[in-house]
């Protein structure tokens, strides 16, 4: 072997170099070394580590790079850091002490028989969406540390679709979010969802946390199959996948731990049909909550009032709900009489009843027993959902609701209304005789079609 062998390699300017590669054995190494020694070898040397003068680096390029990288230092020691990598994790251990897992209803393929809430209070007040896993009287709650309890439905808000429930806690004091130390989230806020999205949490397993940001703050117009959404009002559009099955009723936290909102049921969009992911706000429900906690629901309010002498019905009003197939079966009107007083205040075939005389009422049985704490001739408020839009209609009863007037006949003679026109008058008999003459053979019997009427037979 002679010596190093030059391969030519195109670079990216206008030159062409030759690289050497340097022999495998010591003695061509030697020969190598030799020749470069040379005046020719070192003037290929010197060709081949020539560069392009295009390629010769600015003097100013060494400060600009200099002065960028101060720039983004002191950019970044200016921007607010919301909390370490320490400090997240215990944010997030914290939060999800605070939500529970909750099983009910379901169970077959399409309906899951689980979903998620938060506790709002230390007495064990848990806050879920409302949904068909509620159906059921066998409703479990389990905590993060793995108990579970059974719990009671203490009441509902049909426009927001949520639901208060509550577990029997003792005298413990749960760790839970508070409302009134609620936040409200901006465009762009970075966010954590924590639900027990695909039932993947059991016992006490901790629940999911996703990570993602507030992408817009949009009013809801959404639908699940033909059905509208009831809240129409501004949510939180989150670019997580935070509404999946068993998400329904989970917790939207900032980076601080602050409770921004609720994890809303699965819907899609009535405008791009495609499955949204979105947070009510606190704000849309926190009255509402408060209102529940407070006895001011129907529920609460039953047990205080007197049941009434005649109470009001469905079949009063003329009104006909869906078949109640479920403990909480949505009320939604079926159909209407004709003539009735539903129909005459206005209501319309699948309109939902959400409130009864200011009650909320979240399934036929609740809309039933608010009926039946009013009065029957007493007028009720009755508040529908069509169509989104909220709807108040006062129904009121006459003596007899159900029957249909006539128009009055004006030609009809004044005294055709009379009971006794309205009798059948008897048939005309001979004309009554007048004074008749002597007979020499004396008086005659009166006929029996002459005697007056209530005049006793035989009698002159």
């Amino acid at each position: 072997m002679a010596g190093a062998r030059p391969v030519r390699r195109r670079l990216r300017g206008p030159a062409l170099t030759s690289l050497p590669i340097a022999p495998s054995d010591p003695a061509t190494a030697l020969a190598a070394s030799s020749r470069a020694a040379s005046p020719q070898a070192g003037a290929a040397t010197r060709a081949t580590r020539r560069v392009p003068s295009r390629w010769r680096p600015s003097p100013l390029l060494g400060p600009l790079r200099l002065w960028t990288l101060t720039l983004w230092t002191l950019i970044a020691a200016a921007a607010p850091t919301p909390v370490g990598a320490a400090d997240l994790h215990d944010v997030i251990r914290d939060c999800q002490r605070k939500v529970v897992k909750i099983y009910g209803a379901g169970g077959v393929r399409g309906l899951e028989a689980y979903q998620t809430g938060v506790l709002i209070s230390a007495e064990g007040h848990v806050l879920t969406a409302l949904s068909y896993v509620l159906d059921t009287n066998e409703l479990a709650v389990v905590l993060d540390d793995g108990r579970k309890f059974a719990a009671e439905i203490v009441g509902s808000d049909p426009v927001c679709e949520l639901t208060l429930l509550r577990i029997a806690v003792g005298g413990e004091s749960v760790a839970h979010f508070d409302l009134d130390d609620s936040a409200a989230a901006q465009t762009g806020d970075r966010v954590l969802a924590l639900s027990n999205l695909f039932g993947i949490a059991a016992g006490d397993e901790a629940v999911s946390v996703l990570h993602g940001v507030v992408t817009a703050v949009a009013p809801l117009e959404a639908r699940r199959g033909s059905f509208q959404a009831n809240y129409r009002g501004p949510v939180y559009v989150l670019d997580a996948q935070a509404n999946n099955p068993g998400a329904a009723g989970g917790a939207l936290v900032g980076w601080d731990g602050r409770l921004l909102g609720i994890l809303g049921k699965e819907l899609q969009s009535s405008v791009t049909h495609a499955w949204l992911h979105y947070a009510l706000p606190v704000d849309a429900f926190a009255a509402a909550v408060r209102d529940l906690r407070a006895g001011r629901g129907a529920q609460a309010r039953s047990a205080a009032l007197l049941p009434p002498d005649d109470p009001l019905t469905l079949d009063d009003l003329g009104l006909a709900l869906v078949p109640d197939l479920l403990p909480r079966t949505p009320p939604y009107v079926d159909a209407i009489r004709d003539a009735s007083p539903a129909r005459q205040a206005g209501l319309q075939p699948d309109d939902l009843i959400v409130f009864v005389g200011g009650e909320p009422t979240a399934s036929c049985a609740e809309v039933v027993a608010a009926l039946q704490r009013h009065e029957k001739r007493a007028p009720v408020a009755i508040g529908v959902l069509r169509r989104g839009q909220l709807q108040q209609l006062e129904v009121g009863l006459t003596l007899n609701p159900l029957r249909s007037v006539r128009p009055r006949d004006e030609t009809a003679p004044a005294d055709a209304a009379s009971p006794a026109a309205s009798e059948p008058s008897a048939a005309p008999g001979p004309a009554a005789p007048g004074p008749a003459a002597p007979d020499p053979r004396g008086p005659a019997a009166p006929d029996a079609d002459t005697i007056p009427a209530g005049a006793a037979k035989g009698t002159p």
